[in-house]
């Protein structure tokens, strides 16, 4: 028998799936109006910024981003066409490629590090008391750990 939510999760819930709709999109929006970048451009610079040598397998990256490898490839061609990432044929197997940012990648990510960050705490961090904001943490640990392993792995 299906426990329905009561009034007032149903309210609960509702405002949960709204913030995870909307303060992505706001946060694209601010990168876009001043960067010229998505949220997805910016996440993708920042995962390959983080990698050794800057390039990143494209299925790793894929993971990574939680895109699918499809919406990747037309993300990175995209990136590509800007000049911010190159894509190059793993030595490797020959099958598989990786994402490199290039020089201009990493000038666009360093010039758009600090409006993101001001967006992220204007819209999300400063809005919260720090109480709360570890507290959005700890819950967002929680439900990632009731995740799957895939789902867990990927997110990290």
């Amino acid at each position: 028998m299906t426990k329905w939510l009561t009034p007032e999760q149903q309210l609960e819930w509702r405002a949960f799936l709204s913030v995870l709709s909307l303060l992505p999109d706001q946060f694209s929006r601010d990168l876009h109006e001043k960067h010229g970048l998505t949220m997805s451009d910016y996440e993708i610079l920042v995962r390959l910024s983080e990698a050794e040598g800057r390039a990143m397998r494209m299925s790793e990256l894929a993971d990574k981003t939680l895109s699918s490898r499809s919406r990747l490839t037309h993300q990175i061609d995209r990136m590509v066409d800007a000049g911010y990432v190159t894509r190059r044929v793993c030595s490797d197997d020959k099958r598989g490629y990786f994402a490199e940012m290039t020089d201009a990648g990493w000038d666009k990510l360093v010039s758009a590090a600090p409006s993101h960050v001001d967006s992220v705490r204007e819209r999300l961090v400063d809005v919260l008391s720090c109480e709360e904001f570890q507290a959005l943490g700890a819950i967002s640990k929680k439900i990632l750990n009731s995740l799957d392993d895939t789902a867990q792995s990927k997110a990290l």
